[in-house]
C-alpha cells in the first residue's frame, strides 16, 4: 500500500482528517470573503448596495461555476495518475488545463460588456441595484485569466493530496481578499467598485504564487516534464475535452438554481433580495464546510480508482461520508443555536434581520439535505465519471424545477427555498444509485 492510500480503522480516519482539516480551513475562508463583502455593503446606507453585491456575485457563481471543471477535471486525472505513478501525465495534465484556463479567461476579458450587459438584462432588480452590480461586475472580471488558473492549481494539489499546500494558497487569495475589501471600502471609501478591486487583485496574486508551489509540489513527487507530442496527444486532447464539455454541463444544472433563487428573489424587492443574500452566505459556509470533504473524497477515491483498487474505494467513500454526516448535524446545530447571531453579524439593518429571521429554519435544513449529495459529488468527481454525474444532474435540476412551480405561487420565497431542498434531496437520491456501478468499473478497468 502506497502512502498515498486509505489505510483501514482508527489510522484511515486519521488519514482522512489529515486531508481534510486544511481544506476546512481553506474552504472557511472562501465565503467569509462574501460575508465581509455583504457586511461592509450593509454598513452602508441602503439595502441596495448588499442587493448590487449579490446580484454581482450570482453573475460571477453563474460564470465562474460554469467553469468549476478546471478544477474538478484535474483534480481526478491527477489523483488517478498519481495512483497508476504515471509521472509524465502527473504534469501534463495541469499544463494543459492551465493553458486552457488562460485562454477561457481572457476570452471572458474581451467579451465583458455583451456578458454584463446580458446578465443584468435577466434580473428584475431596482434601477439602482443594476447601475452598482454593473460597476462591480466591469472591475471584477479583470480577475478571470488568473482566478482560472487558481483553479487549475487547486485541483492539481487536492489530486496529489497536498492539502497544506492548498491552504496556503487558498489562505492568500481569501484573506488577501478580506483585508483589501475593508481597506478600499471603510478605509479609501471606494465604495462596491473597492470590493471588487480587491477581489481581482487577489486573485492574480493567488495565482502566481500557486503556479510556483506547483511546480515544486509536482517534482517532489517525481513528475517529469513531458514532451511536446505527449502534452498534444490527440486522445488526451479528446478525452479532456469529453469530460470538460460534460463537467459544463453538469456545473449548469447545479447553478441554475441558485442563478434562479437569486433572479427569483430580485423580484420580491429589495428587502427579500438582501434578506436572501444574508442567508446564502450562511449557506455558502455550510457548502465550504461539507466541501472540504468532498475534496478528500475526490482525491482518495481517484487514486484508488487510478490503482484499480475496488477496496480502497469503498473506504474512501464510507470514511469521507461518515465525517460528512457528522459535520452536517455539527452545522445544523450551529444554525439552530446561533444563526440569528450570524444574521447580526452579517447586516446591520433592522428590517433586513427581521426578514432573514423568518427564512431561517430553510438554513437548518440545508446541511441534512445536502451532505450525500456534496459527498458523491465528491466520489464521482475523482473517479472522472463524467457522464453519470451530468446526467443525475439534469434530473435533479428537473425535479428542482416540477417543485418550484408547484410551490412558488403558494409560497412565495420560502417556495424558493422549498424548491433548493428538494434539488439537494434529489441530488443525493440518483448519485446514491449510482455508486455500486462504480465499484464494479474500478475492478472491471
Amino acid at each position: 500500500m502506497s502512502d498515498a492510500a486509505l489505510p483501514l480503522g482508527g489510522s484511515g480516519h486519521r488519514r482522512v482528517w489529515s486531508l481534510t482539516w486544511p481544506v476546512v480551513v481553506a474552504n472557511l475562508t472562501t465565503p467569509l470573503v462574501g460575508v465581509v463583502d455583504t457586511a461592509v455593503m450593509g454598513r452602508l446606507p441602503d439595502a441596495a448596495y448588499i442587493g448590487a453585491v449579490a446580484v454581482g456575485a450570482a453573475i460571477f457563481n453563474a460564470v465562474y461555476w460554469m467553469f468549476g471543471f478546471l478544477r474538478m477535471g484535474t483534480t481526478g486525472l491527477v489523483a488517478q495518475a498519481f495512483g497508476a505513478r504515471d509521472s509524465a501525465e502527473l504534469v501534463a495534465v495541469p499544463i494543459r488545463a492551465i493553458g486552457i484556463g488562460l485562454t477561457l479567461g481572457v476570452l471572458l476579458v474581451l467579451l465583458r460588456q455583451p456578458l454584463t450587459d446580458f446578465m443584468l438584462w435577466i434580473f428584475s432588480a431596482s434601477a439602482t441595484v443594476e447601475e452598482l452590480a454593473e460597476s462591480y461586475v466591469a472591475l471584477r472580471i479583470l480577475g478571470a485569466p488568473a482566478l482560472f488558473t487558481y483553479l487549475v492549481v487547486l485541483g492539481a494539489l487536492f489530486g496529489l493530496q497536498r492539502m497544506g499546500t492548498a491552504l496556503l494558497i487558498s489562505v492568500l487569495l481569501n484573506v488577501g481578499n478580506v483585508v483589501l475589501s475593508v481597506t478600499f471600502v471603510l478605509g479609501l471609501g471606494w465604495g462596491i467598485e473597492g470590493v471588487a478591486l480587491a477581489t481581482a487583485i487577489s486573485e492574480w496574486l493567488a495565482a502566481t504564487v500557486g503556479v510556483l508551489l506547483l511546480a515544486l509540489r509536482l517534482r517532489s513527487h517525481g513528475g517529469r516534464r513531458p514532451r511536446a507530442d505527449a502534452l498534444l496527444r490527440r486522445e488526451r486532447l479528446l478525452a479532456l475535452t469529453g469530460m470538460s464539455l460534460n463537467l459544463i454541463l453538469r456545473t449548469l444544472f447545479v447553478q441554475l438554481p441558485f442563478f434562479a433563487f437569486t433572479v427569483l428573489a430580485a423580484g420580491f424587492g429589495d428587502r427579500i433580495l438582501a434578506a436572501n443574500a444574508v442567508l446564502m452566505q450562511m449557506f455558502f459556509i455550510m457548502a465550504y464546510g461539507l466541501d472540504a470533504l468532498a475534496h478528500t473524497a475526490e482525491s482518495l477515491a481517484g487514486h484508488a480508482f487510478g490503482a484499480r483498487d475496488r477496496a480502497a474505494l469503498r473506504r474512501a467513500a464510507g470514511y469521507t461520508l461518515l465525517w460528512s454526516v457528522l459535520v452536517a448535524l455539527a452545522i445544523t446545530l450551529t444554525y439552530a443555536v446561533a444563526g440569528g447571531a450570524v444574521i447580526d453579524l452579517i447586516t446591520t439593518l433592522p428590517e433586513v434581520r427581521a426578514t432573514a429571521r423568518d427564512y431561517l429554519p430553510w438554513m437548518l435544513a440545508a446541511p441534512l439535505a445536502a451532505v450525500g449529495a456534496f459527498h458523491l459529488d465528491g466520489v464521482f468527481i475523482g473517479t472522472t465519471r463524467i457522464t453519470e454525474l451530468r446526467n443525475s444532474m439534469f434530473l435533479a435540476f428537473v425535479c428542482y424545477a416540477v417543485a418550484l412551480w408547484l410551490a412558488l405561487e403558494p409560497l412565495g420565497n420560502h417556495g424558493l427555498w422549498l424548491g433548493m431542498i428538494v434539488f439537494m434531496t434529489a441530488r443525493t437520491v440518483l448519485l446514491a444509485l449510482l455508486y455500486p456501478r462504480l465499484e464494479r468499473m474500478a475492478e472491471d478497468r
